[in-house]
């Protein structure tokens, strides 16, 4: 009983320190949302707001690159799902030999770096427009284009690797069978394969959607001088974050349990009606209980609720709350400045220096008023200092100079005496 119960203990602490770890990082992004704080941060609380949710939504270099990443991940789709679909039926019906060697080139892009795949779409697609003449301007030039291309390059394998493991499980005789039947290949592709392939469909299209929003190394360098939203949030997070980027992964948390409940009530509804149960039977004739547990009643329960909350947050005000907490910190402020002030030591007196230069004429500086008014015209000049090189057996004009007056200013004159 011991063992376990200590099992027991130990498996309950993993698993708290596990999802601990996994959702410990969004938990604090959903509270620092709501904090006021210009930073975003839990601790310390200063007052609950939605403000920040405007200053998302306010952003628009961030907006408009949502609406580039959303038409960018569109194009991707449309691209990316019959590239995929077709390799994978290749792959499905060549032999083993030949299947391995496509599979390896199909896969390659995978492997590749994304920043290799970005500059290699700019330098193929370039060199192609300087061969068939294409001046800027058009689509070979655009940054949207570009990275719609760079990323179908390695995202159509996704969507290949998802439609091989929904081709193993598929039954090639049925196909056979409406052949035999006088069917069209393409009638047997359409009537057969593709209501097969729809769950691949679905979760292929949503994975590549997904793939294309968030890459980021290829799309760094094909947009060119355009913005997605994961470029524009890069860029915003390099120059420094607030809280509105934790508004962001509250939206994002939003909507993917939005939409995890509707795929749980699809999954839940199909195996209930698979089973037949007479009290099933009996739930699903009622109308209100049939579009409460269908998926689409589920999903608009939803985001009706979601639309209650973002009202009801977009009518909270914060002003006086937040103008409270500016005003306690500015008083905090002033009264850390003022203990700063009764801290330090009280400036000593000045004194003069003592200066033989300047002590005599009271002028406290060393240089004995060398600098002070004795350059103002009609000032007293300096006394003449002593100089052996200037004596008067050697200056007989009397000159302090040693150079006998050579560069005074009667010297320089018209008929003035040389020395």
């Amino acid at each position: 009983m011991r063992r376990i119960t200590g099992g027991g203990a130990f498996a309950a602490g993993f698993s708290l320190l596990f999802f601990g770890f996994l959702f410990g990082p969004l938990i604090i992004m959903m509270i620092t949302a709501f904090n006021s704080s210009a930073f975003p941060r839990v601790t310390p609380w200063e007052c609950f707001t939605t403000d920040w949710f405007a200053v998302l939504v306010d952003n628009q270099r961030l907006m408009s690159g949502l609406v580039t990443s959303v038409a960018i991940g569109i194009g991707v789709v449309l691209v990316s799902l019959p590239v995929g679909l077709a390799g994978a039926l290749a792959l499905s019906e060549i032999g083993p030999r030949l299947r391995s060697a496509l599979y390896a080139v199909l896969i390659t892009p995978i492997l590749i770096p994304g920043v290799v795949l970005g500059i290699s779409t700019i330098v193929f697609w370039g060199g192609m427009a300087r061969t068939l003449g294409i001046d800027y301007g058009t689509g070979f030039y655009n940054g949207s284009f570009l990275t719609l291309l760079g990323q179908a390059t390695f995202i159509s394998a996704y969507a290949m690797l998802i439609f091989m493991a929904r081709l193993q499980r598929f039954d090639a005789t049925l196909t056979e069978a409406a052949l035999d039947l006088g069917a069209t290949p393409g009638q047997a592709f359409r009537r057969i394969m593709l209501p097969f392939l729809k769950p691949a469909i679905g979760s292929a299209a949503f994975l590549v959607l997904l793939a294309s929003f968030e890459n980021y190394n290829t799309t760094v360098f094909t947009i060119l001088s355009d913005n997605t939203f994961t470029t524009a949030l890069a860029s915003k997070v390099r120059h420094g974050t607030d809280p509105s980027l934790s508004a962001l992964a509250v939206i994002i948390i939003g909507l993917t349990l939005i939409g995890a409940m509707v795929h749980e009530a699809h999954t839940r509804r199909q195996q209930l009606l698979r089973t037949g149960r007479p009290h099933i039977s009996r739930l699903y004739a009622n109308p209100v209980s049939r579009a409460l547990t269908h998926p689409a009643g589920v999903a608009a329960v939803l985001v009706l609720l979601a639309a209650g909350l973002v009202w009801q947050g977009s009518r909270h005000d914060s002003t006086a709350c937040v103008a409270e907490i500016t005003l306690q910190k500015r008083l905090l402020q002033e009264q850390l400045l003022e203990q700063q002030r009764r801290a330090l030591p009280p400036p000593a007196p000045a004194s003069a220096p003592a200066s033989s230069g300047g002590a005599a004429s009271g002028n406290p500086s060393p240089f004995g008023g060398a600098f002070g008014g004795g350059l103002r015209p009609g000032s007293e000049t300096l006394p003449p200092p002593a100089s052996s090189g200037g004596s008067a057996p050697n200056n007989p004009s009397g000159n302090p100079s040693p150079f006998g007056g050579a560069f005074g200013g009667d010297s320089l004159r018209p008929g003035a005496a040389r020395p």
